[in-house]
């Protein structure tokens, strides 16, 4: 008769035991540096994650990326133009490309990417809404409210110590997101003004320049600023930069912007170019863009000349691009 026959309850714990002597044999083995518990998980032993990069460092790394899709735009240029005043915006004989393949969003958020507000016309595309939300005091502004507020409400809401300046001749008052929420409506200033390239107070309506707002309102530094202004989007911003030089750059964390690159001047490709270079130059860079297809579908037949971009501003001492930001 067999050992395992005559003491089977023995023979078992033989056998555990020589297996759990293994398991320890190989487990010492193996946490030599190297070794193949670095690749394995293991409780505690797994390794830490890598740390985190510093805003700063993930700038930098983004805007290397950045320049690198200059050089693919150049080349897409130089294969339509082969100039910029020979490219067609919006070609109408068999080519595959539109304006918008020229100026992707080539540019990554370092945090998190969220669109705020309604998912359809009126929702934007924000970087880092957690870093601004933990400012006790932060500035909004938002030209062009046309009546529907839900980006601004879901603003405030989700950062208590911001406050928000809307501005729009064509309403009277923010959107019911905010008018008729009185804890809202308590942090939102709102004037029937638009926004131009120069002041003229006393026209009807109103015009102010960005910076007359600002000094206006006590401001030198927007937070969030959203602009939609149907075409007049191009010299009111022509007039921010020219307020500003590009040692100091612009005093705003981000833009969101929506383009409307109709027949005009702003409508021809190297015109066009020519004034988001300049963007670029005070570094402004698109991190996230969308068609306005509401548009398309609405209005039959019509160029895709409706664009959103919404842009991170990588100069400065701000909350999305420092860990130790100014203020």
């Amino acid at each position: 008769m067999s050992f395992f026959n005559r003491h089977p309850r023995y023979t078992i714990a033989l056998i555990v035991a020589l297996f759990v002597l293994v398991l320890i044999l190989f487990n010492s083995d193996s946490d030599a540096p190297g070794g193949p518990s670095a690749y394995r998980f293991r409780g505690h032993r797994r390794p830490p994650p890598p740390p985190s990069l510093y805003a700063e460092d993930a700038i930098a790394i983004n805007e290397a990326a950045y320049q690198d899709s200059l050089k693919e735009r150049q080349k897409l240029i130089e294969k339509y133009g082969p100039t910029a005043s020979k490219v067609d915006a919006f070609p109408s004989h068999g080519e595959f490309y539109t304006m918008w393949d020229f100026f992707i969003p080539a540019f990554q958020c370092p945090h998190k990417t969220e669109r705020i507000g309604t998912l359809g016309d009126g929702g934007k595309w924000v970087c880092g809404l957690e870093r601004v939300a933990k400012k006790p005091k932060c500035v909004i502004y938002s030209f062009g409210v046309n009546g529907e507020s839900s980006f601004e409400a879901t603003l405030l809401q989700r950062a208590p110590g911001c406050e928000v300046w809307g501005y729009d001749f064509s309403v009277n008052s923010f959107g019911p997101e905010i008018s008729e929420i009185p804890s809202l409506k308590a942090r939102s200033h709102f004037y029937p003004y638009a926004l131009g390239s120069y002041d003229a107070p006393t026209s009807d309506p109103p015009y102010y320049t960005l910076p007359t707002l600002m000094r206006n309102n006590h401001h030198d530094f927007i937070d969030i600023l959203k602009v939609d202004i149907e075409g007049a989007e191009f010299e009111s911003l022509n007039s921010f930069l020219d307020a500003h030089n590009l040692a100091e750059g612009l005093p705003i964390g981000q833009l969101q912007l929506e383009i409307h690159a109709r027949d005009g001047k702003y409508g021809e490709f190297a015109t066009f170019l020519k004034w988001w270079e300049a963007l670029e130059r005070f570094g402004l860079r698109p991190f996230w863009t969308e068609p306005n297809l509401v548009y398309v579908n609405l209005v039959r037949g019509v160029k895709p000349d409706l664009v959103e971009y919404s842009f991170i501003n990588i100069r400065g001492q701000h909350e999305l691009v420092s860990d130790e930001p100014r203020n």
